[in-house]
């Protein structure tokens, strides 16, 4: 397996590992905003400066990882994991909120008869119901409106990212796509022309059909003021969530129908006064997933289809546990 690192870029993270696969170019570090009256040594003496030579792209780091796994109960589940920026390294643990203001989804509908029954998705609420945002505060040199808008943003982006039915079966990313900031969008297009994306979104295979049923949703969000690497301050909105989707089968076994995605995304925002025009606005700044009870083919494209059924599979996790928000992302590669 190689590194699509840039030939000139130093090496930033440990050579891959088997089960590794390469994910999108490393992107430019946002360009810091001049001071007024100030002349940016970056820009060229052309109008479009260095901003629009170097237009970034989703994720900066060198790989993104696929790591396929068995889940004990039914299918296959697959793990994707794009690498988190400024070179830090890439860890697995159980998933806990950052410091900041938490805000998780509890509620518990009536359970009905449904593809649901049997599995602990049955207590989850539904759709967007499940997305519940934490009260916006002033966070370091954020405003209480800047947190307002930044948590907003986030909310409408999972919503049609792993919601949107009419996005989830065509081919067309720009739906999702616009809504980040412009100069990320380029490394957001590499991702859906490759199978990262499936790390913060879900499109569904040709043939795979969902029933009526609302996906069950359940995770938590939470965010807190921090800076990279060059000092840009940045609102860091993490979140972690579980959704369960039910798709069209023969079987009555309670899960069988279910495909199961737990993604953890940090989605940065830097701040307005740091940046120049085109990146003011939405990034990824680390986003991992696992799927459960997919279809392996199918997900090799980062789409998502109702796995074969199977039961079984020592090595496995805990069925129950693949709907738990608080699962560690790491699986073993099984699939």
């Amino acid at each position: 397996m190689t590194d699509d690192r840039p030939d000139s870029a130093p090496p930033r993270h440990p050579a891959p590992t088997p089960g590794h696969r390469p994910g999108p170019p490393a992107a430019p570090e946002w360009p810091r905003q001049p001071p007024p009256g100030a002349v940016d040594p970056r820009r060229g003496d052309g109008p479009r400066g260095w901003l629009s030579r170097h237009s970034g792209s989703l994720l900066t780091g060198a790989t993104a990882l696929l790591l396929l796994a068995f889940v004990g109960v039914i299918g296959g589940a697959v793990l994707v994991s794009m690498p988190s920026s400024g070179g830090r390294p890439v860890v697995y643990p159980t998933f806990g909120p950052p410091t900041g203001a938490p805000a998780a989804t509890s509620a518990a509908p009536p359970r009905t008869s449904g593809p649901f029954d049997g599995t602990p998705a049955a207590g989850f609420p539904q759709g967007q119901a499940g997305i519940a945002l934490p009260a916006a505060k002033r966070t370091g040199p954020f405003t209480e409106k800047q947190v307002a808008a930044a948590l907003a943003k986030v909310r409408m982006v999972l919503v049609t990212a792993r919601l949107d039915r009419r996005f989830m079966t065509t081919d067309d990313p720009e739906p999702l796509v616009r809504q980040f900031a412009r100069d990320s969008r380029a490394g957001l297009r590499k991702s859906f022309a490759s199978d990262t994306f499936a790390a913060y979104a879900s499109r569904l295979a040709p043939g795979a059909r969902l029933t009526a049923d609302q996906p069950r949703v359940k995770g938590r969000i939470s965010y807190r003021a921090t800076k990279d690497a060059d000092g840009i301050r940045i609102l860091a909105v993490t979140t972690n969530f579980v959704w369960s989707y039910a798709f069209q089968t023969s079987s009555t076994v309670p899960g069988d129908g279910l495909v199961v995605v737990h993604d953890t995304v940090v989605w940065s925002m830097p701040h307005p006064d740091d940046v120049e025009r085109g990146s003011n606005g939405l990034w990824i700044e680390d986003a991992n997933s696992y799927t459960a009870n997919v279809d392996c083919a199918a997900f090799e494209k980062g789409l998502l289809a109702l796995g074969t059924s199977g039961f079984g599979g020592p090595d496995g996790p805990d069925p129950v546990a693949v709907f738990d928000p608080a699962t560690t992302l790491d699986l073993p590669d099984t699939c």
